[in-house]
Order: structure tokens, then C-alpha cells, then sequence
């Protein structure tokens, strides 16, 4: 076989152990590294149509992973009005009045990121942006993309006028009158209002999302766990693979909803292993609850507001059905489970479906508050602890005076994001972004999981300093974890010969970097399947 790609003069890093491995180079052969050695050795395998790099001593890692984000509706959400850099009304207001001056008779007006810490003790409901979007239809995402807020002119052209019942824990929010407040919960009563807005088209679809990975390369991220497959995402992964323009390897996970029959699960069942050279259906994703901020998660206890007392499926029975027979079908399944009731019932399921024999590797995403007792099951079950650190830096505070933290109260907001004691208990932890909840660079992830501060002011103090990850683990997070939370250990995440060459080159060592500078630090070259998907002007 050819050798398509060689890269000479690397310090290549072992996320095992953290040490510079003896080789300085290596050779890839049919998408795999096919040998290690010296730079004479390896540069001895280069033929006529060899790739070749001298990385001039920079650092080569295995690829890295988000372990949950969501490309193809992160592409579509992020087209319109970016509110996420809001710290209160007014700012958000005078966003939205330039952009409003700058639509046309009849535009809708779509934003996202909005995040309800701006609202302070208010409601969180479109009069508070009164007269601002008066007669203009407009759909705001909040940043945990559970919830929007919808204009009255919105709701109006969607013929939204009262209460919805629905198969899920949804909710059209309204006053005492039966009047909604613009204020969408979840994703049902979102879509209500979502299908009267004017669709970008497939062509502009695609565009956005081919954009969109072409950043997340030059990020260094080689791959990602894709936590949806709505619409046609499939089809689009299958396209951008067909044409060469996917330059990521990317693990789907189409959702599984309350209500769903045997059929339905069959239909999952039969779809994995779907897929082309960089993409496959692996896995099936299911919400146990909805977030904290707008009081649809699962918890014990009820919150500050009496709210977050109901699982997202109504029948929480039915949930623990379909893990059953996902799990004896072999399909791994990622749950959302955010709250202490939502975590614990999802790993009630897995033990019930037989989980923690070592096969079917299942997960929980997100994991924002538990309680003690429930962290050593983890690893008594198998289960995949799937975190997002960055959302503890930016979307809560150190002091508890954010919208999260009040509606907990202290005590389950001292147990927030609990990395380092999952680690420490035994789990598997995988990092990620779910962007576009956050930003997807990965050493933005890495950085959050190790100083716990927020991006846009690192100067505040830490949340939870002690649930801290080191910068080795934060390294194996997005490397070996991701892998071993694939079923892929074998040949992915290390730098071994037979390993697949999904690889990420720095300046420096990302071990070595400062975690508040980690960010900063630049990518040189990002390798999926032996391609080059991001090469620097500094090589």
C-alpha cells in the first residue's frame, strides 16, 4: 500500500501516561499509522505522491473528540442573531433593535443564546423586550436550546393562542389569563411556532453546515459524538462525505421520544450501522428531562419555584421499557439526564436492562447535579459519564446568584458539575461542547474542565474549584475516553501503529499550557483518516 501522509520532527504525545513518546515521526497508510520511528526512517517511506510535513518539533496528539455537540441544527441556530454575549436587558434590547432596523416588511427576526440571567427576578417572557420587537415575528433560542421566546407577532402567524397539551413534558407558558407569554418550553411546543418561520434552503443548508466543520477542523477536533439526526442530517453527512468535504468523523445518535412504539424501536434498531468512509449511526439519544434554568429537569426535590418535578417522559416506565430492548438489541443508548432524579433513573434502567456486563456501552449526558450516592454506579454499571465543564463556567456563577444556582439552592449547586469525583469514583468521563449551547473548540473544553472560570473573564473566581480535572485527564477526555465511550479503544485515540490517523498537532504541549491560556494555544495541523483537514500558515 501507498504511504499518503508523513509527518517528521513531532514530539508525539501519549495521553496515557503524558510522556513524549522515543519516535519523532510517523507514516500513514491507508488512513492508519502504519509506522513509528525517526525522521530517517519514516522519511523513507515517502513515495512520489507522499504527503509530507516537518511539524518543526510541535506536539502531536491523538485527534480530538467532542464528546456531544450537535452540527447539522447548531448550523441552522447559529445563522441568526448571536445574543450570547447579553449581561442584561439593555444589551439585549439594543441588539435586537439594530437588527430589527435592518430586516425587511415582514422578515422574522431569529436569535440565539439568549441566556435567562438577563431577565434577573423578572419572567422570562417577551414583554420584558416590549416595544422592541412590537409587529415583528421573532424567535429567540435561550442558550440551552430547550426554550425560545416568541414574539406576539409570532405566536399570532402560528396561530398560537393558549395552552397546548402534549406526549411530552412541554409547555406553552402562559399567564393567568391562558394568554402565552412567548416563553416556549422543550421541543414540541418550540416546533408550534418554529413551523410558521420562513427554512433556510437545503443548498444554504449545506453551505452552512460544510462552514461550520471546516471551523471545527481548524479548532483541532477530528471527531464528534453528533447527539441528533433530525430531518435530513443524514443525508447531508452522506453528501459532504461522497464529495470529500466532511472533515470530521462523526458518531450519530438519532433521538428516541416519548411515545415511541415497537415499531419505532425497531426502526432504530435497524438504522444503526448506517452510514459512509466518516460517518455511522451508532447509538440512540433520550431525554429523562429538560434543564434547570427553565424548570423542565427531573429533580428529587422541587425547585425554588416548586418546578423540575416531572420527567420528560410522562411514563418514566416506558423509558425503562425501551433501554431494555435497545440494550438486548446491542444498541448503546445517551441519555440527557440533568437532574439528581433524571441521572438515577437512567442508571435504574441500564441496571435493570442487564447493564455493567461489559457490553453494550451505554451513557448519561450532562450529569449537572448528584448526589453522592449516585456517583460509584458509573462505573458498577459501565455507564459513560458524559460532561460539558464549560457550562459551569459560563452559565453559572461561583457565587450562586445565577438563574441555575437559585433555583437549586446551595446544596445542590455545591455539588455542580461533578468531573472530579465521577473520575475519581471510577468513571469513564468523556468531555464535550454541545455546541451550540457552548463553543466548540476543544481546548476551550479542555481549558473550562481544568479552571472552572468564566471564559469571558477569567479574573472571576472558580465554581467548584475542586471538581477540577488535571490537564492529563482533560487530554484523555477527548482522546482515549472518547474512544473507549465509541467501543473504538482498539484503534482509536493513541498514536500506535494500526490506530486509525485521526490526529491534532499544537504549537506546544497542551499539558504544559496554562489552562487559561490553553484557548489560545494554536493548532498547527488537523489529520482525519491520514487527509489533512487544517494546516496552519506557520507549517
Amino acid at each position: 500500500m501507498r504511504t499518503s501522509l508523513v509527518l517528521l520532527s513531532a514530539r508525539l504525545l501519549d495521553p496515557v501516561s503524558g510522556e513524549i513518546l522515543p519516535q519523532s515521526a510517523l507514516a500513514v497508510v491507508d488512513g492508519r499509522i502504519a509506522a513509528l520511528g525517526d525522521d530517517r526512517e519514516i522519511r523513507a517511506l515517502a513515495g512520489a505522491g507522499t504527503e509530507v510535513v516537518d511539524l518543526g518539533g510541535a506536539v502531536l496528539t491523538p485527534g480530538l473528540v467532542d464528546g456531544h455537540l450537535h452540527p447539522v441544527s447548531g448550523a441552522e441556530m447559529t445563522q441568526g442573531l448571536d445574543l450570547s454575549g447579553c449581561t442584561d436587558l439593555d444589551q439585549v434590547r439594543s441588539e435586537l433593535a439594530h437588527a430589527v432596523r435592518e430586516l425587511g416588511r415582514g422578515e422574522w427576526l431569529r436569535g440565539w443564546g439568549l441566556d435567562p440571567n438577563v431577565f434577573g427576578d423578572r419572567p422570562v417572557a417577551s414583554a420584558a423586550l416590549a416595544p422592541v420587537l412590537d409587529g415583528v415575528p421573532a424567535l429567540l433560542q435561550l442558550f440551552d436550546a430547550h426554550s425560545m421566546l416568541a414574539s406576539p407577532r409570532a405566536l399570532e402567524l402560528a396561530g398560537v393562542a393558549g395552552p397546548r397539551e402534549f406526549d411530552q413534558a412541554a409547555e406553552v407558558v402562559c399567564d393567568a389569563h391562558g394568554r402565552p407569554t412567548g416563553l416556549l418550553l422543550e421541543d414540541a411546543a418550540c416546533e408550534l411556532v418554529e413551523r410558521a418561520a420562513p427554512q433556510p434552503t437545503r443548498a444554504e443548508r449545506r453551505a452552512r453546515l460544510a462552514a461550520v466543520l471546516r471551523e471545527m477542523a481548524a479548532s483541532g477536533l477530528t471527531g464528534g459524538h453528533a447527539m441528533d439526526a433530525g430531518g435530513d442530517s443524514l443525508d447531508l453527512y452522506r453528501d459532504l462525505d461522497e464529495t470529500g468535504e466532511l472533515p470530521l468523523r462523526l458518531r450519530v445518535a438519532p433521538w428516541c421520544q416519548p411515545g415511541v412504539d415497537a415499531d419505532g424501536v425497531r426502526a432504530l434498531v435497524e438504522q444503526q450501522g448506517v452510514g459512509g468512509a466518516l460517518w455511522r449511526v451508532d447509538g440512540v439519544k433520550l431525554f429523562m428531562d429538560g434543564t434547570i434554568d427553565n424548570g423542565t429537569a427531573w429533580l428529587e426535590q422541587p425547585d425554588c419555584h416548586g418546578e423540575s418535578t416531572h420527567a420528560f417522559w410522562p411514563d418514566p416506565a416506558a423509558y425503562t421499557h425501551v433501554i431494555g430492548a435497545l440494550h438486548r438489541a446491542g444498541v448503546p443508548t445517551a441519555t440527557h439526564a440533568i437532574g439528581d432524579a433524571a441521572v438515577r433513573h437512567a442508571l435504574d434502567a441500564v441496571a435493570a436492562a442487564g447493564g455493567g456486563d461489559g457490553g453494550v456501552r451505554h451513557r448519561v449526558e450532562h450529569i449537572e447535579t448528584v448526589p453522592d450516592d449516585t456517583l460509584r454506579r458509573f462505573a458498577e454499571l459501565g455507564v459513560v459519564a458524559s460532561m460539558q465543564p464549560t457550562h459551569c463556567c459560563d452559565f453559572t456563577r461561583a457565587d450562586h446568584t445565577d438563574n441555575w444556582s437559585r433555583r437549586l439552592g446551595e446544596e445542590r449547586a455545591g455539588r455542580a458539575w461533578r468531573c472530579r469525583d465521577l473520575w475519581d469514583s471510577g468513571a469513564t468521563v468523556v468531555l464535550g461542547s454541545d455546541w451550540p449551547i457552548a463553543p466548540f473548540p476543544p481546548l476551550q473544553v479542555m481549558a473550562g474542565a481544568r479552571h472552572r472560570r468564566p471564559s469571558r473573564d477569567l479574573t472571576q473566581p472558580p465554581h467548584g474549584p475542586e471538581q477540577a480535572l488535571t490537564a492529563l485527564e482533560a487530554l484523555r477526555a477527548t482522546t482515549v475516553n472518547a474512544a473507549y465511550a465509541a467501543g473504538e479503544e482498539g484503534r482509536a485515540g493513541r498514536i500506535a501503529v494500526g490506530c486509525r490517523a485521526d490526529l491534532t498537532v499544537f504549537a506546544e504541549s497542551p499539558l504544559t499550557t496554562a489552562a487559561t491560556d490553553l484557548p489560545e494555544l494554536p493548532v498547527l495541523l488537523t489529520v482525519v483518516d491520514g487527509r489533512v483537514t487544517h494546516r496552519s500558515a506557520r507549517l
